[in-house]
């Protein structure tokens, strides 16, 4: 048995991962990928069933993991992200999340044929959208800032308050049909509530304070909050089952506004994200992978479908824009958002829950349950994971343009390569702290952004989007280095470089390690002064032609020549590091520093 439970949990992680980075390599949601595994080793197959391998643990760990990511998301929150568009954000996960209720109820009971008190419930549950499901769908469409946090934000807000307006109607209906139960009922339901709030914001201030009174050491600080949270949740569940969710989420709003003003709390947030990305993983594998042929089988039925469909294409919208009437929001942002909400892992754990308890109590219809909500999640992952980025594109809330790329430090040199970016059509931003130094790009019409750019109220300065290369070219090569290492995780290690901290000639370059060089910029000489000093005194970029496979390589370059970059065929561009060795194909254009 132990060794099955094993084996299970080995494959799932594996498979979990497998799928993440598939999904990235093919530029499919990662969502969808996941769910394809999950069925094809499960109920299609049959190859394993983890509900019946891991038993009595498969539901308290799947809870404990929901947890986690909700904390991260929330967590991750920053007021000034939505600066601008608040009021918009107030509607959609207020007045939205009840016309939402509302509308998915009466699909589910004049559609789907569910009773009017199972609709209600299963009505409430559905108005999620949580962050397992849009926070990797936002990170593949690349959406403008404001449309992107509007999402983020109704996702993380509301994720918590689906399953409790599911468990108000729930004891609402038991309070109208069971005459012993009175109001009192219902108003332990909301005193339930209200002591997982109070949990959840006393444990982040005690985390806060803990943290910025220096109490936690280093190494033990995010695993210590990773138990501060798992002990958050479960105590506010034992007060009442579904209120969990609540207490971490308000745990991690707490958080999100202490970090702020504690900057050691914003330094787990990598490691927290990364146990949230593996937790996805597992947990849509864990339950679509347990899902029954049978359930599969129900999907297709017409009743279901047809709810699907009123649910995207009437409930969705209209609860957008009925309830962001008059608010910041333009036409194209209303529909976007209108059409966006894929629901995800909170959705089908509650459902389950909810259908256990409804059959138990003889609620005619509620064995239908999960098949509605898989068919929801499924059909909404894989419609908003394939169209959320064309439909911004077209909507202009995309974007559009080629992969750019982010310069730090503005000088001669570095404006002469912005400006020869630009003209391939590249976007380009220079950064620099000093108007003085950005004055020459500023006057060749070179986008600048003047500001500290490891400052942590850059991201709501400025659109970073645009760009997925990273270039610290200052003369400062500590400071190169703490660039690249604060944005390597945003922009990827394989998109993150730097100008060498010296001539490599003229030190031992054994002391410098093979992964370093892949990330510093073109030539052993390529320092920053003499980078300068060549465009101050006439060398200009210019392009060599490739007509023959591999005619030029580094041996065969002047040594008065500097290569910079290869412009592919494809018109994707490679910057020239120490590492890399210099391929180049028939077709291909050899940018470099040279004289003349």
């Amino acid at each position: 048995m132990e060794e099955i439970v094993l084996v299970s949990m080995v494959v799932i992680l594996v498979l979990g991962i497998f799928s993440q980075w598939l999904a990235w390599r093919i530029q499919w949601p990662s969502i969808v990928i996941m769910s394809i595994t999950g069925l094809l080793i499960g109920p299609i197959f049959g190859l394993m069933n983890p509900q019946e391998a891991l038993g009595d643990l498969y539901s308290p760990l799947i809870s404990l993991a929901v947890a986690i990511v909700l904390f991260e998301g929330s967590s991750s929150l920053d007021i000034r992200e939505i600066k601008g568009i608040s009021k918009s954000v107030f509607r959609i996960v207020t007045l939205g999340a009840f016309l939402a209720w509302v509308g998915g109820a009466l699909a589910a009971h004049m559609i789907a044929g569910l009773s009017l008190e199972i609709s209600f419930i299963i009505g409430g549950l559905f108005v999620v959208t949580g962050p397992t499901v849009i926070i990797p769908l936002l990170r593949n469409a690349k959406l403008k800032p404001r449309t992107a946090a509007v999402l983020k934000w109704e996702g993380i807000i509301v994720d918590p308050f689906g399953p409790l307006l599911a468990l108000f109607a729930y004891e609402v209906i038991k309070v109208l049909t069971t005459p012993e139960l009175h109001l009192d009922y219902l108003l332990k339901f909301f005193f339930s509530a209200l002591v997982a709030i109070v949990f959840g914001y006393i444990i982040g201030m005690l985390v806060s304070i803990l943290v910025s009174k220096g109490y936690l050491p280093e190494y033990l600080k995010s695993p210590i909050i990773l138990a501060f949270v798992l002990l958050c949740f479960t105590l506010a569940e034992v007060v009442m089952h579904e209120t969990g969710m609540l207490a971490v989420t308000v745990m991690g709003l707490t958080m999100a506004r202490t970090k702020r003003y504690v900057s050691a709390i914003g330094n787990v947030s990598h490691f927290v994200e990364n146990i949230s990305v593996l937790l996805t993983s597992t947990i849509f594998i864990l339950l679509t992978a347990s899902l029954s042929r049978e359930t599969i089988a129900e999907v297709f039925t017409l009743p279901i479908i047809g709810f699907v469909l009123v649910m995207l294409f009437i409930v969705r919208p209209a609860s957008i824009w009925i309830s962001t009437i008059g608010t910041e929001l333009t036409k194209p942002e209303k529909t976007l958002i209108g059409w966006v909400a894929p629901r995800g892992i909170v959705a089908l754990t509650v459902s389950g829950y909810f259908a256990a308890i409804l059959i138990e109590e003889g609620h005619e219809g509620a064995s239908m349950l999960t098949a509605l909500t898989f068919a929801l999640v499924f059909i909404t992952v894989c419609a908003h994971g394939f169209t959320l980025g064309p439909l911004a594109k077209a909507l202009k809330l995309g974007n559009t343009e080629a992969p750019g790329v982010l310069i730090v430090g503005a000088s001669s040199f570095s404006i002469a390569f912005a400006e020869y970016l630009r003209k391939l059509d590249i976007p380009v931003l220079i950064s620099d702290s000093s108007g003085g130094r950005l004055r020459g790009a500023v006057e060749k019409g070179i986008p600048t952004y003047q500001g500290q750019i490891l400052a942590e109220h850059t991201q709501y300065d400025v659109d970073l989007t645009p760009y997925e290369t990273i270039l610290s070219m200052t003369g400062d090569v500590s400071y190169n280095a703490l660039v690249s290492q604060s944005y390597a995780p945003e922009f990827g290690y394989n998109n993150t470089f730097s100008l060498p901290a010296g001539n490599f000639k003229q030190i031992n370059q054994d002391n410098v390690s093979h992964s370093a060089k892949a990330h510093i910029l073109f030539a052993e000489e390529a320092i920053f002064t003499e980078l300068n000093r060549k465009i101050n005194t006439g060398y200009t970029i210019q392009e060599i032609a490739i007509t023959e496979k591999n005619k030029i390589t580094k041996d065969h370059i002047p040594q008065d020549v500097i290569p910079l970059f290869i412009i592919k065929e494809n018109k994707n561009i490679q910057f020239i590091t120490l590492k890399k060795k210099l391929v180049l194909d028939e077709g291909d254009q050899l940018v470099v520093l040279k004289k003349g």
